[in-house]
């Protein structure tokens, strides 16, 4: 068995590297640290998704009853509906600040618009950022990054290639395949590690397109071949680490997949004492390196981007809305299924045996047969407690809702009491606000920075010229130009303003409508203007599609149906001054 054991250790020490076991045990070492934040989101989950009470921690309690009221779950689904139709409220929700004058010129504004939107509808960005919201609200954490994708197909008859998506995309980070260095002031400034766990052909596919994943592929290959003679045992003696999802190492390496550890960020070099910064490691099997470089992405590490729900003081793991009402979630259950075995109770009570009683069965007209010093007598039960069961679960349900941000007002409840329309405005605004500050912290801390990084990522990879679909404004019509990467540089800023957008929409149309229909409207109407106006009512009702609004479009249509009406007219006149042709009957002959 020693020997065994020293064979392994030489033959891992040959093919493995200091830096890549470094890596590997900062893995380890941050994963560790985020326990308690694993076991809150595991706990949230297992109530989110539960078919019962079985699974979750009412089982405890021992009730006969397992019924889970799902108001977590609806809370959550509630969330992300409202979330991704504030983010995503229609066509036009991406807009471009340049940084001077000739970064911000129309032709420039359009073309980045104009790109950034449809590479955005080209590669599912909404879809993409769906699963992001659902970080967002479960693990209080949403993770993404960007990459500069060229995929292509090929037709099985005619061996042909077929052209596929070409541009930058967005990529989810799953919450818990990420690391990030606890005592970081921030997260940008925070080293991150990203964890995927690959099949064996995916690297080989890696090392066709990237050389440096060649060499570490065959070490991987090596130790794998090599593992069939060596016990679980001899793993855990000689290398004494485990590798998450797999049980121990011996089932790792006998299983057809590699996992693959990438560490960024700044690197302190104790052999040169010196701080490389924006460096990008990749390690595989926790021991194997990849390579060291400098991160391939023109905005470095901050090509990872990252949003939190509730942010932690010194804590860069942020908590989600539903954490904190795991809790109410539980009291709910257990109202619940108390009131239904109560009830069950009731209508099945336990009865007291006394004296020599024949066996019976409990049922409706059932003869019962006892001695002079028998009897059967049914157990009361108290049920005044049911109905404030009943008040205090519906409590919980209003207050679950409050507490996660979530207004009644989103859900199509009104509120109680006669109000103004203006009045109901302004309540659904306040009402409203956790929600507002929820959604754009997201969109500003996420969408935004991930779309820049996109916008940079095309700048640098772009090779060809594209086609792309622009809104001229002034025409009212979208018209389609060729765009390189000369047109998109700039400097300047992508701005999502959909949760923005959203939030103001309806209080400026409320006091908009206020203004003209009140005494206001008779002074200021000369200085608006009714094409801009109109644009204004176009994007705030999300109108686009139907092409209603164009320069003027009511006038020449007005016109039209003129000009029709005075044709059928003429048409009328001439055929009522044309002479009427009687027809000669003819007679029989004489």
């Amino acid at each position: 068995m020693a020997g065994k054991i020293q064979q392994l250790r030489s033959l891992h020490s040959e093919i493995s590297d200091n830096l890549a076991r470094e890596v590997g045990g900062l893995w380890q070492e941050w994963d560790n640290l985020r326990a308690p934040w694993v076991a809150e989101l595991n706990e949230v989950r297992n109530f989110v998704f539960a078919t019962d009470t079985s699974t979750t921690a009412v089982d405890e309690l021992g009730w006969k009853n397992k019924t889970t009221i799902p108001k977590l779950c609806q809370i959550r689904d509630n969330l992300h509906a409202n979330y991704i139709s504030a983010i995503f409220p229609n066509d036009r929700w991406v807009r471009w600040e340049g940084d001077s004058l000739e970064d911000d010129l129309l032709d420039k504004k359009q073309a980045i618009e104009g790109y950034m939107s449809t590479k955005a509808r080209q590669s599912d960005l909404r879809g993409t950022y769906s699963e992001l919201l659902y970080d967002y609200i479960d693990a209080g954490n949403a993770y993404g990054t960007d990459k500069y994708e060229r995929e292509e197909d090929y037709d099985p008859v005619t061996g042909a290639t077929i052209a596929g998506y070409t541009g930058p995309k967005a990529y989810r980070i799953d919450p818990m395949d990420i690391c990030v260095n606890p005592t970081a002031p921030n997260f940008y400034q925070a080293t991150k590690i990203v964890r995927r766990v690959l099949g064996i052909g995916e690297v080989a596919e890696l090392a066709e397109q990237e050389d440096i994943w060649e060499e570490a592929l065959q070490k991987s290959v090596m130790i794998r071949r090599a593992s069939g003679q060596y016990t679980k045992t001899d793993f855990n003696k000689a290398l004494g680490y485990q590798v998450d999802g797999f049980g121990d190492l011996r089932a790792y390496y006998g299983s057809k997949y590699v996992e693959v550890l990438t560490m960024e960020g700044d690197i302190w070099d104790e052999e040169n004492f010196t701080l490389e910064k924006n460096m990008q490691i990749i390690v595989i099997d926790r021991s194997i390196l990849v390579t060291k470089r400098k991160i391939p992405h023109p905005l470095g590490k901050r090509r990872i981007s990252h949003a939190g729900w509730r942010k932690r003081p010194n804590n860069l793991y942020a908590m989600g809305p539903l954490a904190n009402l795991v809790g109410m979630q539980y009291r709910i259950d257990h109202l619940e299924n108390l009131k239904a075995d109560a009830l069950d109770l009731m209508v099945h009570p336990p009865l007291v045996v006394k004296g020599d009683v024949d066996p019976f069965v409990w049922h409706p007209n059932a003869q019962i047969r006892v001695t002079e010093d028998g009897d059967v007598t049914e157990l009361g039960v108290n049920l005044s407690g049911v109905s404030a069961a009943n008040t205090e679960i519906a409590l919980l349900e209003q207050r679950m809702e409050e507490f996660a941000g979530a207004p009644k007002q989103a859900m199509g409840i009104r509120t109680p009491g006669e109000k103004t329309a203006f009045e109901v405005q302004s309540l659904e605004n306040a009402a409203g606000r956790i929600f507002q500050e929820k959604i754009e912290t997201f969109e500003i801390d996420m969408l935004e920075k991930q779309l820049n990084s996109m916008l940079a990522t095309a700048i640098k990879e772009g090779d060809v010229a594209e086609e792309i679909a622009t809104f001229n404004d002034e025409l009212g019509a979208k018209t389609f130009r060729s765009v390189t990467t000369q047109d998109l540089s700039a400097s300047g800023t992508i701005r999502p303003i959909g949760a923005r957008h959203f939030g103001q929409q309806a209080q400026m149309l409320q006091n908009l409508s206020g203004i003209v229909n009140g005494p206001l409207g008779e002074i200021v109407r000369p200085h608006i203007s009714g094409k801009q106006l109109s644009v204004l009512l176009e994007d705030s009702l999300q109108l686009r599609r139907y092409n209603l609004v164009r320069p003027f479009i009511g006038i020449t249509e007005q016109q039209e149906a003129t000009d029709y009406a005075q044709t059928l007219q003429q048409e009328s006149a001439a055929d009522a001054a044309q002479p009427i042709e009687q027809e000669v009957v003819e007679g029989p002959a004489a």
